[in-house]
């Protein structure tokens, strides 16, 4: 099995030195998500949308929620529950847009060498210059900052909880591998890799060193660890899950016997270890049948529980900003406990949608993102898209859609949390599927009846 999808305020000369040196720009317009094109050092060459709630303390926590490969920020914004979460509990997002390709596209950089040293530079020394930019624009809080991710972001969520210790105070990886567990670009999927080939089997203390070995010499406190899998992902095999919990054992010095074990909710099994004080500092669940599609309804809102951040702010007045909302998606997802809606707006009318299409093959296999535009002048409010596999290719695990059948004409009904596209909006929706030889991509889309352009 292989993958195929997918910070302390220093003193201005501490920044200075680290390279990591923030402009003065005008902070975001409130309660929409707007790109932040001038951040500080960005040789990781990422964009950065961040989102900020018009409800929030003076001192606001920061999380830094991350796409998986091929996505985008503005993407895991619109499909996932962590904007809505924000709006209720009065914390920044930082939603990052990765651009290295890496024979994919758009993945968070965890193999090369310079991502594995702390200040070395690429996508973790950008990820640190968003954080100090929101610190420094709206005085959010650095002594509370998280990092969560799906698939690549929760590679990238362990990596950063690596090497930056003192800057993140939990994290939650979504399908994620453990620090440093990939040796380098040549061993990142698509093509053949020893990460995320199955085998992987390092002893705790092997894993428990490479953390140990990112920031050498470090004795403060390390960031608490959540963890999430599913038991029938063909991405990133499930192995993986016990790899990393090895790995931040060993790191916090604990057994790698859990102090509890737990259902939360019908098909979560949860495990849980605690240090002799009974603080939980790694925690763990496996989702029972579920594939490459996490986080699916309610698991953003268990990890912004795992972060401490479920307490609903006073109101405070949001900085000065722009006259005029910049462009960007401006309705933020519902929230994680209202359940999808039923079609009250009519689905659009002929014309009034488009699909794009991002697909990456190899030898048996295949990866399909589809981008769904809503291109009239109302919402979508509860959608179906439907399509016809070529022949031979069946889906085998999908993301931010159900789908049914697995192969021939195939439905993708929308999840909680994406139920609602916004007119001039879109939501991006994917599958990994196998095949016999053939990799074409399906020829028409359907949107609640309705034909879409394909762009």
């Amino acid at each position: 099995m292989k993958i195929r999808a997918k910070m302390v305020v220093a003193l201005a000369a501490s920044l200075v030195a680290a390279g990591l040196v923030i402009p003065t720009v005008q902070p975001a317009y409130a309660a929409s998500l707007a790109e932040v094109t001038s951040f500080g050092d960005n040789p990781g060459r990422m964009r950065m949308h961040v989102y900020v709630p018009d409800n929030r303390p003076s001192r606001p926590a920061t999380v830094v929620a991350m796409h998986g490969c091929g996505g985008s920020g503005p993407g895991f914004y619109s499909g996932s529950e962590f904007a809505g979460l924000a709006d209720r509990y009065g914390f920044i997002v930082i939603y990052p847009s990765a651009t290295q390709q890496a024979g994919f596209g758009n993945c968070f950089d965890t193999w090369s060498d310079a991502a594995k040293r702390r200040g070395g530079g690429s996508d973790p020394v950008s990820l640190i210059s968003m954080v100090r930019y929101v610190q420094q624009q709206y005085g959010a809080d650095p002594d509370r900052v998280y990092a969560t991710g799906s698939s690549s972001g929760g590679m990238m969520t362990n990596h950063m909880l690596a090497l930056y210790p003192d800057v993140f105070k939990a994290g939650a990886a979504f399908m994620g591998v453990p620090f440093n567990c990939f040796a380098g670009a040549a061993d990142y999927p698509p093509g053949s890799s020893q990460c995320t080939g199955g085998n992987m089997n390092r002893t705790p203390q092997q894993w428990g060193d490479a953390v140990r070995q990112a920031y050498p010499g470090y004795t403060g406190p390390r960031p608490r660890v959540q963890l999430w899998h599913g038991t029938n992902d063909t991405l990133v095999p499930y192995s993986l899950l016990q790899e990393t919990i090895e790995q931040w054992t060993n790191v916090f010095g604990l057994s790698q016997n859990p102090t509890s074990t737990d259902t939360p909710q019908s098909g979560w099994n949860r495990r849980r270890y605690a240090d002799s004080t009974g603080t939980v500092q790694v925690e763990a669940y496996s989702i029972q049948g579920a594939g490459h599609s996490l986080p699916s309804s309610g698991m953003a809102a268990a990890a912004v529980a795992f972060f401490g951040l479920t307490t609903t702010p006073g109101p405070t007045t949001p900085p000065p900003g722009p006259t005029t909302p910049p462009p960007g998606p401006t309705t933020p997802p519902p929230g994680p406990t209202t359940p999808p809606p039923g079609p009250t707006t009519p689905p659009p009318g002929t014309g009034s949608c488009s699909v794009s299409i991002e697909l990456n093959a190899w030898n048996n296999g295949l990866t399909e993102n589809i981008t769904i535009s809503n291109t009239g002048s109302t919402a979508v409010n509860g959608w179906s898209l439907a399509f016809t596999l070529p022949g031979g290719q069946t889906i085998t695990s999908g993301w931010n859609a159900s789908y049914s059948p697995s192969s021939g004409q195939v439905t993708a009904r929308n999840v909680s949390y994406n139920a609602v596209i916004p007119a001039r909006g879109s939501t991006t929706i994917g599958f990994q599927a196998t095949h016999t030889g053939n990799t074409a991509r399906p020829s028409s889309f359907t949107l609640n009846g309705q034909s879409c352009t394909l762009t």
